[in-house]
């Protein structure tokens, strides 16, 4: 929902505890920087968006199944299309690399997954849905230094609040990176005077070099392998923050995924199971974690990894999810709403996109096709739906999805 829709649907007890709540920052902010007259110039008119809400529990890092996750980021499509960039940026990419020690695959693998090569940057004002969450919910001091961060990068940079738009938490530019982020860590890559992260591909691809390396990252380290784990091991020690050298995991029988031994020395690594001992096994090591805290959620750090690995060459995991319905990638979802859609479900236009109409029809097929009516997105909806393409819509017999 836009900020000027949500704001017809305010409830009049919303509009007049946003107000008090501006006025009441006024002062934090002051102290934190930012003059009195951008703040009464910023925030007046601004209306909440309450939509941003709802989004601060429903973060699909933490909701999502991992294998539909990974299945969408980390898809032929953005395989093809961070190939392209490699060689697009490859002047770029080696100076950030010479200049930063992060590798090219790892940067484009984040420009990638944040924002699909710059194609979507999010709509949302930076503005409004960031004093939004600086007076609603939870976190909110959190989200006011984010607030005060982003009236700060207005006044000290220069940048009009029009192009300040970005995720419904206040991510923004080519790889999304926080108000906050942006004032310590965004560099002026393309040497224009400028650290301009929306429309200066440059800037984004070395701010966020800059970035890992400032969380850690070391040029001599990769993020980690695929291992096989031997039967009856205990996993109890699995886990991001216990490493060990690789010599213990290696004791305990741990090999590489192609059963070749683990690599000799004793480099501290974590073995990471993020589905279990029945899915795919990871040891991971320092660079995962500077991965990790671009977005605190090991399933993203592990989309970026695996994606840089398939930039460089490298195949699907050895070792299957642990289920019997895999997830879709984004061609095979925007199919799946195709088919949706013949069968006279008015769910919009077919965009890979998972949302609220496209889960309510999924429901009513998978009802028809004897499937748990969860409105999941899965390999067995769509495998029904097209062996199903030619039957009639039983579909538009029944209520339309909304």
């Amino acid at each position: 929902m836009r900020a000027a829709a949500a704001a017809d649907v305010i409830a009049p007890a919303d509009t007049a505890a946003f107000a008090s709540c501006l006025a009441q920052l006024r002062g934090q902010a002051v102290k934190q920087g930012v003059s009195a007259g951008t703040f009464d110039t910023y925030t007046q008119g601004l209306a909440p968006d309450m939509s941003v809400i709802a989004s601060l529990d429903a973060q699909p890092e933490f909701k999502t199944p991992i294998w539909d996750y990974l299945a969408a980021l980390v898809d032929d499509e953005r395989i093809a299309d961070g190939r392209q960039a490699l060689q697009q940026w490859q002047p770029e990419l080696a100076r950030a690399q010479s200049q930063f020690g992060v590798d090219p695959a790892t940067v484009v693998a984040v420009w990638g997954v944040e924002s699909n090569f710059g194609k979507k940057l999010g709509g949302r004002p930076l503005l409004t849905s960031l004093s939004t969450l600086s007076c609603f919910g939870r976190r909110q001091s959190y989200f006011r230094g984010e607030f005060f961060a982003t009236l700060k990068i207005i006044q000290q940079e220069h940048v009009r609040p029009e192009r300040l738009n970005g995720s419904w938490a206040g991510a923004f530019g080519q790889t999304q990176f926080m108000p906050s982020t942006y004032l310590r860590l965004a560099v002026d890559f393309d040497g224009d005077g400028r650290r301009d992260l929306v429309d200066s591909v440059p800037d984004a691809l070395g701010s966020t070099a800059n970035f890992l390396k400032r969380a850690g990252w070391k040029p001599d380290l990769g993020w980690g392998f695929e291992v096989a784990l031997p039967a009856g091991l205990d996993t109890s020690g699995a886990g991001r923050r216990n490493k060990r050298p690789l010599s213990a995991w290696a004791a305990q029988g741990i090999k590489r995924v192609n059963g070749q031994p683990l690599p000799a020395g004793d480099t501290q690594v974590a073995l990471l199971l993020p589905a279990g001992p029945q899915g795919p096994a990871f040891l991971v090591t320092r660079n995962f974690d500077a991965v990790y805290s671009y977005n605190a959620a090991e399933s993203y750090a592990l989309a970026i990894a695996h994606l840089s690995d398939r930039l460089r060459g490298a195949g699907p995991f050895a070792h299957a999810w642990p289920t019997d319905d895999p997830g879709l990638s984004r061609a095979q979802r925007r199919e799946l709403q195709s088919l949706l859609i013949a069968r006279g479900f008015d769910i919009g236009e077919p965009d890979g996109l998972i949302g609220a109409r496209t889960r309510q029809a999924l429901q009513t097929v998978q009802g028809q096709a004897g499937l748990p009516a969860d409105g999941r997105a899965g390999q067995k909806s769509l495998q029904w739906l097209r062996q199903n393409a030619a039957d009639p819509p039983a579909a538009l017999n029944s209520p339309r999805a909304n």
